[in-house]
């Protein structure tokens, strides 16, 4: 009878045992789910959605690109910069206000005139493209945001780029 009395004891505080350990866990991680919900984030800037490009106010104008807005650069090695110059002419009645020229990833770099261009007048944007690390077919493209009707345009450089094949494979 002593035993079982023993056992009964062993079970009861292995029981107790497992409950406090669990209750135990139950507090960290309610904690720990507190602290997430609660503290603000290290860059609150990334936790915010991208503010929209400003579009100029005020009269439209139109754009039309001499390149149709397409560069086929041919074939290239990785890490190669292709470099293209694309030629506008302002064809609307209105100065055209170019606010933006955003590549679609880092590898896209735009440079936009920043003065107004008369109407008539010629522009340039000029876009440069690293193939480091960027195989294959390519579609790079820019996005023109100016007092035009649509207020964003799109312009493209294309082609493909091989592997270096003195590059050192990991």
């Amino acid at each position: 009878m002593f035993k079982q009395f023993l056992s009964l004891v062993a079970v009861l505080a292995l029981a107790i045992t497992v409950s406090s350990c669990q209750n135990a866990n139950d507090d960290v991680r309610d904690a720990a789910r507190q602290t997430v919900e609660t503290v603000t984030p290290a860059n609150p800037a990334a936790a915010q959605p991208a503010p929209a490009v400003a579009v100029p106010t005020g009269p439209v104008t139109t754009m039309a690109f001499k390149d149709n807005g397409t560069f086929d650069f041919g074939t290239v090695t990785e890490g190669e910069i292709v470099s293209h110059t694309f030629s506008f002419t302002n064809t609307g009645s209105e100065p055209l206000i170019i606010s933006d020229a955003k590549g679609s990833c880092g590898c896209t770099v735009p440079s936009k005139p920043t003065a107004p261009i008369a109407p008539g007048e010629d522009g340039e944007i000029t876009v440069q493209f690293n193939s480091k690390n960027k195989k294959g077919a390519r579609n790079q493209k820019v996005t023109v945001t100016a007092n035009t009707n649509p207020a964003q345009t799109f312009i493209y450089l294309t082609g493909t780029v091989n592997p270096d094949p003195n590059a050192v494979t990991q």
